[in-house]
């Protein structure tokens, strides 16, 4: 095996929903502090990183660590460790995000390199995400290993039924990644995984600040031997901090896992319910629109290990999920004829993993069936009367339905040998919504390691994306989609390179992306009263990023400075159509520049402060813009509180067209943990 850094000592196998449990530290009867790196170095913070000594724990904190290298990561659809993994999987831990001055999933995403956040409302109300000059879209979104994307549109794909307090780890994959996730993990994905407590205990917390902002979760832990359960909620509403953008969130989570030697089961269950003011949100031309969403997603996995020695592991799963979206052109106005119109979606399926371990390397082969199906006023076939639906809470009815089955079957070999690994497979895929039968989406990561401190890495993967029902049947006011529509397909190629030493830390990367038959939304002329869904043409993404992290504390023990870290990412687009194009809604909006930086320091005791500032330049018309932000945070065993400033500078700026965001929001809050 490759050689580590450390001590050799005896291997901990730690993993995640989609392997072997979703609690990473869940074969432990005790407390485990990781030291990693923070959100604003994640590209070379990859998952291999957690094995070399990163020690970024506030002082305050218990300095044990553990050499992780047996950490399963989501990259692979066998279950590789860190060291083995050639995908690079960039990894958020709990720590980062508790020290980073975010309010939400989306903030924390703000400051990885090769991740696009484009907010509407302020708390991650409603946020696009990309990836790689992508398009919302064009990700796929997973809980605990699990899909829970939205077949509707990606502008929903933010409705986490998690809190941050509720997060273990996120992990991002830049990429297509096809052969892993399925044809919908075009441009990359991203993985939340959740956590539950090694003992049983309560967990309490409160913040407020500007806008009248208010919040709270609670958390309960139930742990035994075998069985590990927790159960949190959490409330905040808020003012939004411009014109009709205030918000009321609710959500809900439970989430358990029982463990023997031969079967593990896991499940969970989550719900997370928004109403808020959705301003300029679709269109300048309405600034009192309105919308209410509604989100439920369950799950049930297990690992069975029928033969010793984990020769062979089956991992079969369950899940459901449905998705409500309720929205008005103009608040109180209704009917089609004024812009309102409801959706109701429903996913659900099963998947079945089978890994091989034999003397050739690592074999996986696995199935997914998922089905999805909406009801909606707008989207969909029209139905006769005899068929339509009745909506809870409304006198109107779903007039329309759609309907599409997605069947994949995965094929995937890793040989890992002690300074190389090689991942490659294929995704044979078929859905209804398509004519033909199987299309095939190969994949191939490479890795070589020459010594402790060098990684490098490539890979090759292709991915298709099919319209949502929102880019097929939309029409109003300031949309119209197209039943037309091709499906999209890219190859992504990608190179780096990784060093590492005790106290430096530095990645290079490099990806080429080559899109065919690219979706946006676009005005085809200067008269174009609405945005035209439409297929732009090929649309190719390049781009390098170069991450640095310096850790000053493992040079000089007395240093105030813990970590000080910088990113800088790059893409260049080039566009080929034969369509006319006046204006580009999203695809052509792509961020050209991004740079951040992030400092991390001890004030006194046990009070400590985070700095993170982003620059970013985005095309077709924005103008680029600084953000500042801080975060103040007293740090005890069992509690902390914290003071924290977002847009310290209280500059004005806009993510996406007319949508301002909020200038000076300060928020204060804090959060206890009682051990039962």
């Amino acid at each position: 095996m490759y050689k580590s850094l450390f001590n050799k000592r005896a291997s901990l196998r730690f993993t995640h929903f989609s392997r072997k449990g979703y609690a990473l530290f869940s074969c432990l009867g005790k407390e485990v502090i990781v030291g990693t790196l923070s959100v604003a170095t994640l590209a070379h913070a990859k998952a291999e990183g957690l094995s070399t000594r990163t020690p970024l724990v506030a002082d305050t904190l218990a300095h044990k660590e553990l050499k992780l290298d047996e950490v399963v990561v989501t990259g692979s659809r066998a279950p590789l460790t860190a060291l083995q993994a050639a995908k690079v999987v960039a990894v958020i831990s709990s720590d980062d995000i508790q020290r980073s001055a975010a309010t939400s999933v989306n903030d924390v995403l703000k400051l990885v390199s090769g991740v696009d956040v484009r907010q509407r409302g302020g708390f991650g109300v409603q946020t696009d995400i990309s990836i790689n000059g992508g398009t919302f879209d064009q990700i796929t979104i997973l809980l605990n290993g699990v899909n829970i994307s939205n077949p509707q549109t990606g502008h929903n794909a933010a409705d986490f039924p998690v809190s941050l307090s509720d997060i273990d780890r996120i992990e991002v994959l830049e990429g297509a990644s096809a052969r892993v996730f399925g044809a919908s993990a075009f441009s990359g994905a991203i993985n939340i995984v959740t956590k539950t407590e090694a003992q049983s205990g309560v967990r309490l917390s409160a913040d407020g600040g500007s806008f009248g902002t208010v919040g709270g979760s609670v958390a309960l832990s139930l742990a035994s031997k075998t069985v590990r359960q927790q159960l949190s909620g959490g409330y905040s509403q808020s003012d939004g901090g411009t014109i009709n953008t205030y918000f009321r969130k609710r959500q809900g989570f439970y989430q358990g896992n029982f463990e023997t030697k031969a079967i593990d089961l896991f499940w969970q269950a989550g719900l997370v319910a928004k109403d808020y003011g959705a301003g300029t949100f679709y269109g300048i031309a309405s600034d009192n629109q309105y919308e209410e969403t509604r989100r439920f997603v369950a799950s049930v996995g297990s690992n069975i290990r029928p033969l010793p020695n984990n020769v062979l592991t089956l991992s079969p799963t369950i899940y459901w999920q449905r998705n409500w979206d309720h929205y008005q052109w103009k608040r109180g106005m209704t009917g089609a004829a004024q812009g309102e119109n409801y959706h109701r979606t429903d996913v659900y399926g099963g998947a079945l993993n089978t890994v091989v371990n034999w003397a050739l390397g690592k074999t996986a082969l696995g199935v997914d069936l998922r089905k999805e199906l909406i009801y909606s006023t707008a989207y969909g076939e029209t139905l006769p009367a005899h068929q339509w639906k009745t909506i809870h809470g409304s006198d109107r009815m779903y007039e329309r339905r759609g309907e599409r089955t997605n069947t994949s079957l995965f094929l995937e070999h890793n040989v890992v040998l002690q300074h190389f690994t090689l991942s490659a497979g294929l995704l044979a895929n078929h859905n209804t919504w398509l004519s033909g039968g199987l299309h095939f989406y190969p994949g191939v990561d490479l890795a070589w390691r020459p010594n402790a401190q060098w990684k490098v890495f490539a890979s090759w993967n292709k991915a298709l994306r099919l319209p949502t029902y929102t880019d097929l049947y939309i029409s109003n006011r300031a949309q119209m989609g197209d039943q037309n529509l091709n499906p999209e397909r890219v190859n992504t190629y990608k190179l780096g390179a990784r060093y590492r030493t005790t106290a430096l830390q530095t990645q290079v990367n490099a990806f080429y992306s080559n899109g065919r038959d690219m979706i946006d939304w676009v005005f085809e002329t200067s008269a174009s009263t609405r945005y035209h869904a439409l297929n732009i043409g090929k649309l190719d993404n390049m781009g390098a990023s170069v991450d640095l992290a310096f850790m000053p504390k493992e040079l000089w023990a007395n240093s105030l400075f813990t970590a000080v870290r910088l990113s800088y990412a790059y893409i260049h687009q080039q566009h080929h159509t034969t369509q006319p194009i006046y204006k580009s809604l999203y695809a052509l909006e792509y961020l050209r520049h991004k740079f951040t930086a992030t400092v991390d320091h001890r004030i006194v005791s046990r009070l400590s402060a985070h700095w993170a500032m982003r620059w970013q330049q985005r095309m077709n018309g924005y103008h680029p813009y600084t953000k500042v932000d801080l975060k103040l945070q007293w740090t005890a065993p069992n509690y902390s509180l914290y003071v924290q400033a977002d847009n310290l500078t209280a500059h004005p700026y806009y993510d996406l067209g007319g949508v301002k965001q909020p200038g000076l929001w300060v928020m204060a809050g804090g959060s206890i943990k009682l051990n039962l």
